[in-house]
């Protein structure tokens, strides 16, 4: 149970609002509901809480389901966020309004200088596409020849439960983009991530067109819940084509 603010934040000391402490020592130095409660401005919701106690209260209603209120932020719509007491369309647009602002900047970064040198690299770089999506998703890692990353692309979206992606498709984006590697990655939105046979059917498929364009397969991720694991190291199929890289 988290313990819920209600002084206001004009009655704290100013070198204890979360605003002045931002300024002071950046956002990091702030706990999450102090950040929310910065986006919220004001308070109110059960008790008149204070703006930083009305962000706990946010946060102890999202993690009710699930302890991870983070998480659910990430997929939250606005109507789920205005039937929490306090939340009107201001307060709900301000709070999507930032998180869809930090994926973008998630997805800005330049990625021009990241060199794929071990899996987890690649699974970083992916995360945001493909980590906590509740869909299937399909999606390619652009390298150059120095496997320095270019970019990367969702495919294909599917169900919950499972997503189509074929080798044209896949290559087609890789020669477009004039990659000259590729690691090609889904999510398992179970968390599972135990390759399919249909993920090994589709792994030997590329492995094969790979050689034949001579554009190498490096990988292939399965990511799902903060981790990933990696059809490379994990089955004897890339000494089996003995692909060219």
């Amino acid at each position: 149970m988290i313990t819920t603010y209600q002084v206001r934040v004009t009655d704290m000391p100013s070198s204890e609002r979360p605003r002045e402490r931002l300024l002071a020592h950046g956002a990091k130095s702030l706990a999450t509901a102090e950040l929310i409660a910065i986006l919220l401005g004001t308070g109110q919701g059960p008790g008149k809480l204070s703006a930083v106690g009305l962000g706990q209260y946010i946060l102890q209603s999202l993690s009710q389901d699930q302890p991870d209120a983070l998480g659910v932020l990430r997929q939250i719509s606005a109507q789920e966020l205005m039937q929490i007491s306090g939340v009107g369309p201001a307060k709900a647009t301000a709070i999507l309004a930032a998180l869809e602002l930090g994926k973008r900047v998630l997805q800005s970064r330049p990625p021009e200088r990241t060199v794929v040198d071990d899996p987890s690299v690649a699974a970083a770089a992916l995360s945001h596409e493909l980590m906590w999506q509740e869909q299937e998703r399909f999606a390619v890692l652009l390298l150059d020849v120095k496997h320095r990353i270019l970019g990367s692309k969702v495919i294909t979206i599917g169900t919950a439960t499972e997503t189509l992606a074929h080798p044209r498709d896949i290559f087609r984006e890789v020669i477009r983009q004039g990659a000259t590697r590729v690691i090609i990655a889904h999510n398992h939105p179970s968390g599972v991530l135990d390759p399919s046979p249909e993920d090994l059917s589709l792994t030997q498929q590329l492995l094969e067109a790979s050689k034949v364009l001579a554009i190498p397969l490096l990988d292939h991720l399965i990511l799902g819940n903060g981790d990933y694991c990696s059809l490379r190291q994990l089955t004897n199929l890339w000494q089996e084509n003995a692909a060219t890289e």
